[in-house]
């Protein structure tokens, strides 16, 4: 009885590990983001995704571990439970911004009285006071809460009037500059708090398979 249950055992560990290597041998043939898509639908729906980790937001040490894998390249971690396993679809580099402001609506404002409180505001901060304390006061929108700053943002992530004002127009460190987007009827006064900055990203086909 012993040993027809240690047969059993033996066959079923052979037939995990099987499945284990089959997949990691089908993932091989895996190298575009639809591939993955197409991957995850035909055969690991449950637990399995496709994501993207930044180099600048995602600092964990799983991040770094996939950072230094080259395209293609396959990483696994296992557990007593589960098995996954990390591709690297893409590694690309974008250019990522950053800056500080505080909007104003136009349609609680004139334009007369914006200007004039960007141009003192521009003096308090020229005084002394920290743009970000002057964003929490008087700044319409909810990045108030935030003191201005946007973050880094590349394009596509806010909106595209505002984007090009910041990108297509060459500002040096701490300079302070003014945005009207009069259609939208929102005005900026806007920090040049950092500078350009590449960074980068990877998009990585997530695998979790039982190992029991």
């Amino acid at each position: 009885m012993k040993q027809r249950l240690l047969f059993i055992a033996i066959v079923l560990i052979s037939f995990s590990s099987q499945g284990q290597n089959s997949t990691e041998e089908a993932l091989l043939s895996v190298e575009t983001q639809e591939q993955a898509k197409d991957f995850i639908e035909n055969k690991y729906a449950f637990e399995s995704k496709i994501f993207t980790f930044n180099e600048e937001k995602h600092k964990t040490q799983l991040a770094t571990a996939l950072f230094k894998l080259q395209k293609g390249q396959v990483k696994s971690v296992e557990t007593q439970r589960e098995k996954t396993l990390y591709k690297i679809l893409e590694k690309t580099s974008k250019t990522y911004y950053r800056v500080a402001y505080i909007v104003l609506d136009g349609s609680t404002y004139s334009y007369k009285s914006i200007q004039n409180l960007r141009n003192n505001l521009i003096e308090k901060h020229t005084n002394g006071t920290p743009f970000s304390a002057l964003a929490h006061q008087y700044s319409m929108d909810d990045n108030a809460k935030k003191g201005g700053d946007t973050g880094w943002f590349t394009i596509g992530d806010l909106s595209a009037s505002f984007e090009e004002a910041i990108i297509t127009q060459s500002r040096g460190l701490e300079d302070i500059y003014t945005i009207d987007l009069a259609p939208e009827q929102l005005y900026y006064l806007v920090l040049q708090t950092h500078e350009p900055k590449d960074i980068s990203e990877i998009k990585v086909l997530k695998i979790v398979e039982p190992t029991e």
